[in-house]
């Protein structure tokens, strides 16, 4: 069976969180987790997981990270969503290869073009061997971070 974790509020915790709740003034997620640490409150209304998971159409993991992260990092950390340890997917581009993208995009294009499209230079990154593969999208995506390139600019 996996550790449950007690949540205590304080009453000056218990107060912050209805405040939360009543003003409306913040992003859903923390209203949605306010709602939960004082639904797990042991010394409130100390609902059973499952209830509190049903109650605010969340899974019952939630709400055990939740808690977890209350008892372990405080209440900010609990009313904020987990951070990220590792990007979903690493970046195609790092440092060094966007600045050659850059380069490449602001150097003569080839012969019989008049400038570079981005799917020009998706193809002609890859064979140079920057990186290993590449969409027109992430180049796109990767110029678009910067305001050098011609290939963006617009006449008129």
């Amino acid at each position: 069976m996996r550790e449950k974790f007690i949540v205590r509020l304080t009453e000056e915790e218990r107060n912050q969180l209805k405040e939360i709740i009543t003003k409306g003034k913040t992003v859903v997620y923390r209203i949605k987790h306010a709602n939960i640490l004082l639904a797990a409150d042991a010394d409130g209304l100390a609902w059973p997981d499952e209830a509190i998971a049903q109650a605010y159409s969340v899974h019952l993991s939630t709400v055990g990270s939740i808690r977890k992260r209350f008892v372990e990092q405080g209440l900010e950390a609990a009313l904020e969503r987990k951070k990220q340890e590792k990007p979903s997917h690493e970046p195609v581009f790092d440092g060094a290869s966007e600045a050659r993208l850059i380069a490449l995009s602001c150097s003569k294009p080839p012969e019989g073009r008049s400038r570079w499209t981005l799917r020009l230079l998706a193809d002609k990154v890859v064979e140079l061997e920057i990186v290993e593969k590449a969409s027109y999208e992430t180049v796109r995506q990767t110029l678009k971070k910067t305001n050098s390139s011609p290939i963006l600019s617009r006449n008129g």
